[in-house]
């Protein structure tokens, strides 16, 4: 597959988890075999994503690092609040609540960077956001799902930071570590040109495969649970990216810089938050639902905010 196809593959991400969700919701037995390879599968996603990074990559962060901090503080402030607020007001059962909270405890999916692309927004600076808040999660995802979470069911902070440091953090620095010696070879960009066209592509079929699974397995609880289920999603999403987008806008930043936080806010590592539900909170039917949703509703409104940006 070329380049140029795997980039279409790729863009086209919205499109494939509509049509996986919607083959899993009527061929279930098709999806659930995946089920032992969901935390395996994100792992794969992350060492894919360390593959892309550089060390030179944090230096560029120190080149802008109010834009950055100002993404990581709208992503683990806005996001965690309206989970918080949303099963509050709508009183969700605890398992629901629970994986609502976890989800918006994540961090940015690496889908943001296409959506930014498609909405001209800057989408180097999404690759630092969502770098950053990848590592950044490894602490502030165990501590916030289990300082808004706690009291509807119990949270083990300390096994979702180990599964933080197992799935995400490893695989990551590996990943880095590796793509600095490959720039030790005659032709390293031959090999980067390869890992930057073949790791998006297979990021998303990984993603579809854990969502799919995920809608496979719940199909009951998802059918039992709908109107409270994706009404509190989608508004979860709607909060992300309406007020990563005002936040930017109060502080008088530019146009580009308050559409790459808006996105970076509103999608998040929907594939991260079904792995954790399913491992940590399986007794719970419906805490990894929520992030199976998730993952279609932000792609959906992404893509449709990228198109109507992308026309101004």
């Amino acid at each position: 597959m070329s380049f140029r196809l795997c980039a279409l593959f790729a863009a086209a991400f919205p499109l494939w988890i509509v049509l996986g969700c919607g083959w899993a919701w009527l061929r279930p037995h098709d999806w659930i075999w995946f089920r032992p390879w969901i935390e395996p599968g994100l792992g794969l996603i992350m060492l894919g994503m360390g593959l892309t990074l550089r060390l030179a990559d944090f230096a560029a962060v120190a080149k802008r690092p109010a834009a950055v901090a100002a993404g990581l503080l709208a992503q683990f402030i806005i996001m965690p609040a309206s989970g918080w607020l949303i099963a509050r007001v709508f009183h969700l059962e605890p398992g629901l609540a629970l994986g609502l909270v976890l989800v918006a405890c994540c961090p940015g999916g690496t889908a943001s960077n296409v959506i930014c692309y498609l909405a001209r927004a800057n989408v180097a600076l999404s690759v630092l956001m969502t770098m950053c808040s990848t590592f950044a999660a490894v602490v502030m995802t165990p501590l916030l799902t289990k300082w808004l979470a706690g009291k509807y069911l119990p949270v083990d902070a300390a096994a979702l930071f180990q599964s933080m440091l197992l799935v995400v953090l490893l695989p990551l620095v590996t990943g880095i570590a590796v793509n600095t010696a490959v720039g030790r070879l005659r032709h390293p960009e031959k090999v980067r040109r390869a890992v930057g066209a073949a790791g998006p592509v297979l990021s998303v079929l990984v993603i579809v495969l854990i969502v799919g699974c995920i809608v496979a397995l719940k199909k009951a609880e998802i059918a039992r649970a709908a109107g409270p289920l994706f009404l509190s999603v989608f508004l979860l999403h709607a909060s992300g990216f309406g007020f990563g987008y005002l936040a930017m806008w109060l502080f008088r930043q530019d146009e580009s810089l308050r559409r790459t936080v808006s996105i970076e806010v509103g999608m998040q590592n929907s594939g991260l938050g079904s792995a954790l539900a399913t491992k940590h909170f399986a007794e719970y039917a419906l805490a990894p639902v929520p992030a199976a949703i998730s993952a279609v509703y932000h792609c959906i409104i992404g893509s449709l905010l990228a198109a109507w940006w992308r026309r101004r």
